[in-house]
Protein backbone atom coordinates (compact mmCIF):
# COMPACT_ATOMS: atom_id res chain seq x y z
CA UNK A 1 0.00 0.00 0.00
CA UNK A 2 1.15 3.49 -1.13
CA UNK A 3 2.68 5.59 2.49
CA UNK A 4 3.30 9.20 3.14
CA UNK A 5 6.92 10.02 2.84
CA UNK A 6 8.45 8.38 6.69
CA UNK A 7 11.24 10.70 6.93
CA UNK A 8 9.09 13.70 6.59
CA UNK A 9 7.10 12.00 9.05
CA UNK A 10 9.52 11.81 11.40
CA UNK A 11 10.36 15.27 11.78
CA UNK A 12 9.67 17.10 15.03
CA UNK A 13 7.00 19.92 15.03
CA UNK A 14 9.13 22.59 15.50
CA UNK A 15 10.96 21.85 12.01
CA UNK A 16 7.41 21.38 10.29
CA UNK A 17 7.23 24.97 11.85
CA UNK A 18 9.73 26.67 10.86
CA UNK A 19 9.67 25.17 7.22
CA UNK A 20 5.81 26.44 7.13
CA UNK A 21 7.28 30.02 8.10
CA UNK A 22 9.84 29.83 5.49
CA UNK A 23 7.31 29.03 2.67
CA UNK A 24 5.16 31.63 3.77
CA UNK A 25 8.09 34.43 4.04
CA UNK A 26 8.58 33.11 0.42
CA UNK A 27 5.09 33.67 -0.57
CA UNK A 28 4.98 36.92 1.06
CA UNK A 29 8.09 38.44 -1.01
CA UNK A 30 6.97 36.67 -4.04
CA UNK A 31 3.47 38.72 -3.75
CA UNK A 32 5.52 42.05 -2.74
CA UNK A 33 7.88 42.06 -5.93
CA UNK A 34 4.33 41.47 -7.69
CA UNK A 35 3.08 44.14 -6.11
CA UNK A 36 6.00 46.42 -6.83
CA UNK A 37 5.40 45.12 -10.67
CA UNK A 38 1.69 46.21 -10.71
CA UNK A 39 2.06 49.41 -8.76
CA UNK A 40 4.84 50.42 -11.65
CA UNK A 41 1.95 50.17 -14.18
CA UNK A 42 -0.71 51.24 -11.92
CA UNK A 43 -2.52 53.23 -14.62
CA UNK A 44 -2.42 50.88 -17.47
CA UNK A 45 -4.11 48.46 -14.91
CA UNK A 46 -6.73 50.61 -13.73
CA UNK A 47 -7.68 51.42 -16.82
CA UNK A 48 -7.82 48.12 -17.33
CA UNK A 49 -10.39 47.45 -14.85
CA UNK A 50 -12.47 50.19 -15.45
CA UNK A 51 -13.05 49.02 -19.28
CA UNK A 52 -16.49 47.94 -19.26
CA UNK A 53 -17.72 51.22 -17.17
CA UNK A 54 -15.34 53.43 -19.57
CA UNK A 55 -17.81 51.61 -22.92
CA UNK A 56 -20.51 53.27 -21.25
CA UNK A 57 -19.85 56.69 -19.76
CA UNK A 58 -20.89 59.58 -21.80
CA UNK A 59 -18.24 61.72 -23.68
CA UNK A 60 -18.31 64.29 -20.64
CA UNK A 61 -18.44 61.84 -17.93
CA UNK A 62 -15.89 60.89 -15.44
CA UNK A 63 -14.94 58.39 -12.91
CA UNK A 64 -13.87 60.32 -9.69
CA UNK A 65 -12.68 60.67 -6.54
CA UNK A 66 -14.23 62.32 -3.34
CA UNK A 67 -11.29 62.53 -1.22
CA UNK A 68 -7.70 63.18 -1.45
CA UNK A 69 -6.39 59.83 -0.07
CA UNK A 70 -9.06 57.62 -2.06
CA UNK A 71 -7.46 57.11 -5.47
CA UNK A 72 -4.10 56.54 -3.65
CA UNK A 73 -5.62 53.43 -1.37
CA UNK A 74 -7.88 52.40 -4.49
CA UNK A 75 -4.66 51.82 -6.57
CA UNK A 76 -3.09 50.11 -3.27
CA UNK A 77 -6.21 47.98 -3.45
CA UNK A 78 -5.79 47.35 -7.29
CA UNK A 79 -1.65 46.55 -7.11
CA UNK A 80 -2.20 44.18 -3.96
CA UNK A 81 -4.68 41.83 -6.46
CA UNK A 82 -2.73 42.33 -9.44
CA UNK A 83 0.48 41.35 -7.47
CA UNK A 84 -1.53 38.44 -5.47
CA UNK A 85 -2.27 37.08 -9.05
CA UNK A 86 0.92 36.95 -10.49
CA UNK A 87 2.52 35.50 -7.69
CA UNK A 88 -0.30 32.51 -7.48
CA UNK A 89 2.25 30.18 -9.46
CA UNK A 90 4.92 30.65 -6.54
CA UNK A 91 2.38 30.68 -3.63
CA UNK A 92 1.18 27.81 -5.09
CA UNK A 93 4.23 25.82 -5.05
CA UNK A 94 4.93 26.88 -1.77
CA UNK A 95 1.92 25.33 -0.40
CA UNK A 96 2.42 22.29 -2.67
CA UNK A 97 5.83 21.36 -1.54
CA UNK A 98 4.74 22.06 2.10
CA UNK A 99 2.10 19.27 1.99
CA UNK A 100 3.33 17.40 -0.82
CA UNK A 101 5.34 15.19 1.71
CA UNK A 102 2.30 14.01 3.59
CA UNK A 103 0.71 12.81 0.74
CA UNK A 104 0.31 9.45 -0.40
CA UNK A 105 1.68 8.58 -4.00
CA UNK A 106 -1.92 8.50 -5.33
CA UNK A 107 -2.90 11.42 -3.76
CA UNK A 108 0.24 13.46 -5.23
CA UNK A 109 -0.47 12.41 -8.73
CA UNK A 110 -3.92 13.58 -8.25
CA UNK A 111 -3.24 17.07 -7.34
CA UNK A 112 -1.39 18.76 -10.06
CA UNK A 113 -4.71 17.94 -12.30
CA UNK A 114 -6.98 19.21 -9.85
CA UNK A 115 -4.65 22.26 -9.17
CA UNK A 116 -4.75 22.78 -12.91
CA UNK A 117 -8.49 22.34 -13.59
CA UNK A 118 -9.24 25.10 -10.56
CA UNK A 119 -6.96 27.44 -11.87
CA UNK A 120 -8.23 27.31 -15.60
CA UNK A 121 -11.87 27.88 -13.94
CA UNK A 122 -11.39 30.29 -11.79
CA UNK A 123 -9.51 32.33 -14.82
CA UNK A 124 -12.62 31.41 -17.02
CA UNK A 125 -15.20 32.44 -14.34
CA UNK A 126 -13.70 36.15 -13.55
CA UNK A 127 -12.83 36.23 -17.59
CA UNK A 128 -17.28 35.64 -18.00
CA UNK A 129 -17.43 38.12 -15.07
CA UNK A 130 -15.13 40.60 -17.01
CA UNK A 131 -16.21 40.21 -20.31
CA UNK A 132 -20.02 39.79 -20.43
CA UNK A 133 -20.78 40.62 -16.57
CA UNK A 134 -19.67 44.01 -15.79
CA UNK A 135 -20.86 45.90 -18.95
CA UNK A 136 -24.04 44.49 -18.61
CA UNK A 137 -24.72 45.54 -15.18
CA UNK A 138 -22.71 48.94 -15.79
CA UNK A 139 -24.80 49.09 -18.71
CA UNK A 140 -27.79 48.63 -16.90
CA UNK A 141 -26.68 50.79 -14.14
CA UNK A 142 -26.04 54.05 -16.08
CA UNK A 143 -29.69 53.93 -17.99
CA UNK A 144 -30.89 55.59 -14.67
CA UNK A 145 -29.00 58.92 -15.78
CA UNK A 146 -31.58 61.37 -17.16
CA UNK A 147 -31.05 65.05 -17.91
CA UNK A 148 -31.10 65.73 -14.37
CA UNK A 149 -29.11 62.87 -13.04
CA UNK A 150 -25.41 62.16 -13.86
CA UNK A 151 -23.50 59.20 -13.76
CA UNK A 152 -20.34 59.73 -12.00
CA UNK A 153 -19.08 56.32 -10.56
CA UNK A 154 -16.28 56.57 -7.64
CA UNK A 155 -13.25 54.88 -8.56
CA UNK A 156 -13.08 53.12 -5.10
CA UNK A 157 -16.96 52.12 -5.24
CA UNK A 158 -16.38 50.57 -8.71
CA UNK A 159 -12.85 48.93 -8.02
CA UNK A 160 -14.31 47.00 -4.65
CA UNK A 161 -17.62 45.96 -6.97
CA UNK A 162 -15.48 44.89 -9.70
CA UNK A 163 -13.25 43.11 -8.13
CA UNK A 164 -16.20 41.51 -5.84
CA UNK A 165 -17.70 40.26 -8.91
CA UNK A 166 -14.68 39.01 -10.61
CA UNK A 167 -13.84 36.67 -7.41
CA UNK A 168 -17.79 35.91 -6.97
CA UNK A 169 -17.54 34.58 -10.42
CA UNK A 170 -14.60 32.92 -10.08
CA UNK A 171 -15.37 31.46 -7.32
CA UNK A 172 -18.70 30.60 -9.05
CA UNK A 173 -16.82 28.54 -11.76
CA UNK A 174 -15.35 26.39 -9.37
CA UNK A 175 -18.23 24.52 -8.81
CA UNK A 176 -17.30 21.26 -11.23
CA UNK A 177 -14.23 21.25 -9.29
CA UNK A 178 -15.76 20.70 -5.79
CA UNK A 179 -18.56 18.22 -7.19
CA UNK A 180 -16.12 16.15 -9.06
CA UNK A 181 -13.68 15.80 -6.32
CA UNK A 182 -16.73 15.00 -3.86
CA UNK A 183 -17.62 12.20 -6.69
CA UNK A 184 -13.95 10.88 -6.43
CA UNK A 185 -14.30 10.11 -3.03
CA UNK A 186 -17.02 8.72 -3.24
CA UNK A 187 -19.29 11.10 -0.91
CA UNK A 188 -21.79 11.84 -3.74
CA UNK A 189 -22.74 10.32 -7.14
CA UNK A 190 -24.21 11.45 -10.48
CA UNK A 191 -27.51 10.00 -8.97
CA UNK A 192 -27.98 12.07 -6.24
CA UNK A 193 -26.65 15.25 -8.44
CA UNK A 194 -29.78 14.13 -11.03
CA UNK A 195 -32.36 14.21 -8.56
CA UNK A 196 -31.06 17.73 -7.10
CA UNK A 197 -31.53 18.99 -10.03
CA UNK A 198 -34.85 21.05 -9.27
CA UNK A 199 -33.36 22.17 -6.55
CA UNK A 200 -30.29 23.23 -7.99
CA UNK A 201 -31.94 25.25 -10.70
CA UNK A 202 -33.97 27.36 -7.82
CA UNK A 203 -30.38 27.73 -5.84
CA UNK A 204 -28.48 29.03 -9.10
CA UNK A 205 -31.33 31.91 -9.02
CA UNK A 206 -31.02 32.55 -5.52
CA UNK A 207 -27.27 32.73 -5.73
CA UNK A 208 -27.21 35.24 -9.04
CA UNK A 209 -29.90 37.27 -6.67
CA UNK A 210 -27.54 37.77 -3.84
CA UNK A 211 -24.51 37.93 -6.34
CA UNK A 212 -25.37 40.58 -9.01
CA UNK A 213 -25.73 44.28 -7.91
CA UNK A 214 -29.09 44.53 -10.32
CA UNK A 215 -32.45 43.55 -9.66
CA UNK A 216 -33.47 43.33 -13.19
CA UNK A 217 -33.74 39.15 -14.45
CA UNK A 218 -31.32 39.44 -17.62
CA UNK A 219 -27.90 40.29 -15.69
CA UNK A 220 -29.23 37.90 -12.63
CA UNK A 221 -29.88 34.90 -15.54
CA UNK A 222 -26.35 35.70 -16.61
CA UNK A 223 -24.88 34.55 -13.63
CA UNK A 224 -27.83 32.05 -13.19
CA UNK A 225 -27.59 30.11 -16.64
CA UNK A 226 -23.78 29.44 -16.26
CA UNK A 227 -24.56 27.93 -12.64
CA UNK A 228 -26.92 25.64 -14.15
CA UNK A 229 -24.77 24.23 -16.91
CA UNK A 230 -21.87 24.05 -14.46
CA UNK A 231 -23.95 21.87 -12.88
CA UNK A 232 -24.91 19.65 -15.19
CA UNK A 233 -21.46 19.40 -16.51
CA UNK A 234 -20.55 18.63 -12.69
CA UNK A 235 -23.20 15.35 -13.52
CA UNK A 236 -20.87 14.43 -16.61
CA UNK A 237 -17.81 14.88 -14.64
CA UNK A 238 -18.83 13.17 -11.82
CA UNK A 239 -20.16 10.08 -13.98
CA UNK A 240 -16.58 9.90 -15.68
CA UNK A 241 -14.26 10.30 -12.71
CA UNK A 242 -16.07 9.13 -9.60
CA UNK A 243 -15.26 6.69 -7.22
CA UNK A 244 -16.30 3.43 -8.75
CA UNK A 245 -18.69 0.23 -7.88
CA UNK A 246 -20.70 3.06 -5.44
CA UNK A 247 -24.19 1.97 -4.72
CA UNK A 248 -27.46 3.45 -6.34
CA UNK A 249 -29.05 6.00 -4.28
CA UNK A 250 -32.91 5.47 -3.64
CA UNK A 251 -35.80 8.28 -3.21
CA UNK A 252 -36.67 8.05 -0.08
Amino acid sequence: MDKPDLQDQDLPLTAHLAELRTRILISLAATAIGFIISYAFIRQLFDLLASPLYRILPPEGHIIFTSYPEAFFTYLKVAFVSGAFLASPVILYQAWAFVAPGLYPHERRLALPVVIFASFAFLIGASFGYFVFLPAAAGFLAKFASQWLRLMPSMQEYVSLALRLLFAFGLAFELPVVLTILGHAGIIGPDQLKRFRRYAFVLAFVVSAVLTPTPDAVNQLLLAGPLYFLYELSIFLVKIFGKRGQPPSHEA
